[in-house]
């Protein structure tokens, strides 16, 4: 057990402090185990986060077991508790697709969300069951449905061209080819342009004008199996009534599609519940979430004497971004005058692009000097050759020094995820910890391992290095 110290207030603000951010991880900046240690060092899991970067280098992916698992069970509880009928959460896997991430879910009775082949074969070699993976996408390869239908996943149509290439293999599969729909229900939330779905200027889904002539043409093809109906209006959204909007239009469309004889008995609401990256956010808990979806569907159902179906919904971010910091090593430092002063790290934008594409903003802290007056405002800036490689803008730090460890909160999703070798850097490691132990579960990539795909043709010669 570690034990904890007193924290000045600056550096309290960002501790887990309350039983309510402790039942809702999404609403934390740092995951639910963090402390402080007597040496004033950041320890998640009752692991030393300094020391961990000793041990397995830096930059460096912490998740943290407990707050994936307690997350896993909230959503799992909360719609036991709100929901009336059957129901089933799912892991939207493009957050974090591992090996390990997965079983956690899987473990936790959750199922699983692919969206790619990769995705797929990592869910089924983690433990997932085909019944519990739905395979989603705008433009599935023939060899992605192919393997899809091979394994037997329920399958996401997402468009014309993907509905009439699955009845073509409808001839060798060897059972129905179980899938779901997937409707653009044009509600708007406010997030990022990028990450909003549920629009009608979309790349996703069917439009409602198209979902009569949708409905007609699967119930006349014996080999699909037309499950349940699915909609996702965007990511990191604090707002609920777009949620709350999303229940009528979709329980609308199954009235339909049962009209033309589909045996419709799931709705997937899809996900987007926003989780805590700075003081200033504030999103819905978990259980807040699941209450307004549900509601929102039960109500639907009794208003148009409506069997309830089986509530699907899809945290991805909400459940594992919370449960995850990165640690870097702090480098260099330049002072522009009257300007502002840079300090480096030795990552950035390979292992976390999303301030540079979303203009995301995160929250920074110093893992061996947690409780250090916050007496400097500096901008935490990336190793790459990009001027936009910056991690934080304006962060609130103590003074740094070469060799100081600075952590990133909140980076469980989509920073392992869209981590790129951009100046041929190598991807960092991962590790889980808890209960004091901490267990690699992504490997640190070498150098070698960036040329291990690169081809070196005969008629480029056979090249012997030079130092000239």
């Amino acid at each position: 057990m570690v034990s904890t110290v007193d924290l000045s207030q600056t550096s309290r603000r960002y501790l887990p402090q309350s039983q309510e951010h402790a039942l809702s991880p999404n609403q934390s900046l740092l995951p639910v185990t963090a402390q402080v240690s007597p040496a004033d060092h950041l320890t998640i899991g009752g692991c030393d986060v300094p020391e961990l970067v000793k041990q397995f280098g830096s930059p460096l992916y912490i998740l943290d077991e407990a707050t994936l698992r307690a997350t896993c069970r909230q959503y799992r509880e909360a719609l036991r508790q709100h929901y009336p009928g059957p129901s089933l959460a799912i892991y939207a896997s493009k957050a974090w697709s591992c090996l390990a991430v997965c079983a956690v879910v899987t473990q936790e009775k959750l199922g699983i969300d692919v969206v790619s082949a990769g995705e797929l074969y990592t869910a089924i070699e983690a433990g997932a069951t085909a019944d519990h993976i739905y395979f989603h996408g705008n433009n599935k390869s023939l060899e992605e449905l192919q393997y899809a239908v091979a394994v037997g996943c329920r399958i996401v149509v997402d468009n014309w061209h993907e509905l009439r290439t699955l009845v073509t293999l409808l001839e060798t599969a060897a059972a129905p080819v179980t899938i779901l729909l997937r409707l653009t229900p044009g509600i708007e939330c406010h997030t990022h342009e990028y990450i909003q779905t549920g629009h009608l200027d979309s790349k996703f889904g069917f439009d409602p004008d198209q979902l009569e002539a949708v409905f007609a043409y699967v119930s006349q093809q014996p080999g699909l199996h037309c499950i349940g109906l699915h909609a996702h209006i965007g990511s990191q959204i604090f707002e609920t009534q777009p949620h709350a909007d999303l229940g009528d239009v979709m329980v609308h469309w199954l009235q339909k599609a049962v009209q033309h004889g589909l045996p419709i008995t799931e709705l997937d609401v899809g996900g987007g519940l926003g989780i805590r990256y700075v003081e200033s956010d504030d999103p819905p808990s978990i259980d807040t979430w699941v209450a307004t979806v549900s509601q929102a569907i039960a109500q639907a159902c009794e208003q148009r004497g409506v069997p309830l179906p089986r509530l699907i919904c899809e945290p991805g971010r909400s459940l594992v971004g919370s449960a995850c910091v990165t640690a870097y090593t702090v480098g260099s430092q330049k002072t522009v005058p009257d300007t502002r002063t840079y300090v480096a790290v030795d990552g950035g934008m390979s292992d976390n692009p999303r301030p540079i594409t979303y203009q995301s903003v995160y929250r920074a802290l110093v893992g061996n000097q947690m409780s250090t007056p916050l007496s400097e405002t500096v901008t935490v800036a990336g190793k790459h050759c990009e001027s936009g490689d910056v991690v934080v803008q304006a962060a609130a730090l103590p003074p740094l020094q070469a060799g100081d460890i600075l952590v990133i909160a909140a980076t469980g999703a989509y920073n392992y995820s869209m981590a790129s070798n951009y100046n041929r850097v190598p991807r960092p490691a991962a590790v889980i910890v808890g209960n004091g132990e901490a267990c690699l579960i992504i490997r640190r990539e070498t150098i070698q391992d960036l040329v291990r795909q690169d081809c070196l043709p005969a008629m480029l010669g056979n090249p012997t290095p030079s130092l000239e």
